[in-house]
């Protein structure tokens, strides 16, 4: 509208439309206008829906939190500006000082960190313990837990949680159960299913898919629960974008194609380079090799992942030489994107740790973490086995 001198102040709301968009619109506001203070009022109070401030929600989120609350079987969940964002809002929403945490011990770099340098400075004592084994989570218990979270499979050495036999334990000790389902996703395993409190995403990885939006998402089973989580990614001003939201829900629409098609390769990736000199282990959880197969077989039913890691038989030296020789990929610390991506542990993510630790977890200099993508697999197959003739010269 027009003030007395003509100066356009702010435009009328868009033309009414007896048709509507095909495409969701971006929603870039950051303050939404309501009539009145009692309708302001009923907003707030949940007499009616609607939008206020954008760190409070914005539709771009919601439409992307409505679309993986399907996915997973979930209600209400909370969309954030990252992963880690929304594995804080989960670690820092839920428990108080005096209260106890247990992660796995092969929780992602910046989870650990969060764990072992965060939660204790606010009072919230932690323990790492192996998913993979129940009874060394069990005797992890203290009368003060009352949380746990682990991945299905870990970030990046790809061993399998027991979920189910976790979630009988944490539902036997009155503890939550948080799962990051990032590298699975509810194409390989939904964990409400399977008795989990919390799931927890980053959509920046395969769901969202092309390396163009960063954001998270978390939700509990509990109503409740949920909006403690909400309140606090509120506070913290965990807002997501919306344009990220909108390039998210993009990326979501062609997710299943995706994450079937880079299954497929990665499966026939992890087979090739089994076969290939210089190669000292291969990490895949559908091939009978790996340490948690049984498990991985029985608990994702069928479905390994895009997800591929090996170790060379060579230090520092040849993983540089690998890295440049791999033509056409890109060595970037990410996952998801529509094309294969490398990545060291040592030198990114989880590069804070000693080398001890490192150790401990089987991340050696060689170690690498592939996230394959959409390429031909046979074409695949040839960049890797020349990229590793290369650098073990």
């Amino acid at each position: 509208m027009r003030n007395a001198r003509g100066t356009i102040i702010r435009p009328d709301p868009l033309p009414d439309s007896a048709s509507r968009p095909v495409v969701t619109p971006l929603s870039p506001s950051v303050v939404y206008a309501s009539d009145t203070p009692d309708m302001l009022d009923a907003q707030y109070e949940g007499r009616l829906q609607g939008y206020t401030y954008a760190r409070e929600g914005h539709p771009n989120a919601d439409v992307v939190a409505a679309r993986l609350d399907a996915m997973e079987g979930a209600t209400g969940g909370v969309v954030t500006g990252s992963g880690m964002a929304a594995v804080a809002a989960v670690l820092m929403g839920l428990p108080k000082a005096g209260d106890h945490v247990i992660g796995g011990n092969q929780l992602y770099g910046r989870s650990m960190r969060l764990m072992a340098e965060d939660l204790p400075r606010f009072g919230v004592a932690t323990t790492l313990a192996d998913p993979g084994d129940v009874a060394a989570v069990r005797a992890a218990l203290r009368p003060e837990t009352r949380l746990l979270l682990v991945e299905v499979v870990s970030n990046p050495s790809l061993r399998v949680a027991d979920i189910d036999g976790l979630a009988a334990l944490c539902r036997e000790a009155g503890v939550l159960l948080a799962v990051d389902n990032t590298f699975t996703t509810p194409r390989g395993i939904r964990p409400f299913d399977h008795g989990a409190d919390i799931v927890i995403h980053s959509l920046t990885k395969l769901l969202a898919g092309h390396s163009d939006a960063t954001l998270g998402y978390a939700v509990a089973r509990e109503p409740a629960l949920t909006e403690r989580i909400r309140a606090f990614a509120v506070t913290a001003g965990l807002t997501p974008s919306p344009f990220d939201c909108w390039l998210a829900e993009r990326g979501m629409l062609s997710f299943e194609l995706r994450h079937d098609r880079a299954q497929a390769t990665a499966a026939v990736l992890a087979d090739h380079l089994a076969g290939v000199a210089g190669v000292k282990r291969v990490l895949y959880p559908m091939r009978a090799d790996h340490p948690d197969h049984a498990r991985a077989a029985a608990l994702l039913a069928g479905r390994g992942g895009n997800m591929v890691s090996f170790e060379l038989d060579s230090g520092r030296a040849a993983a540089n030489a690998f890295a440049r020789a791999a033509e056409g990929l890109s060595f970037a610390p990410t996952l998801g994107d529509v094309g294969t991506t490398i990545s060291h542990p040592a030198s990114s993510s989880h590069r804070a740790l000693s080398d001890a630790d490192r150790v401990t977890l089987g991340l050696s200099e060689g170690f690498f973490r592939i996230s394959v993508g959409l390429e031909d697999p046979d074409a695949l197959c040839g960049v890797f086995s020349r990229a590793i003739e290369t650098a073990t010269a």
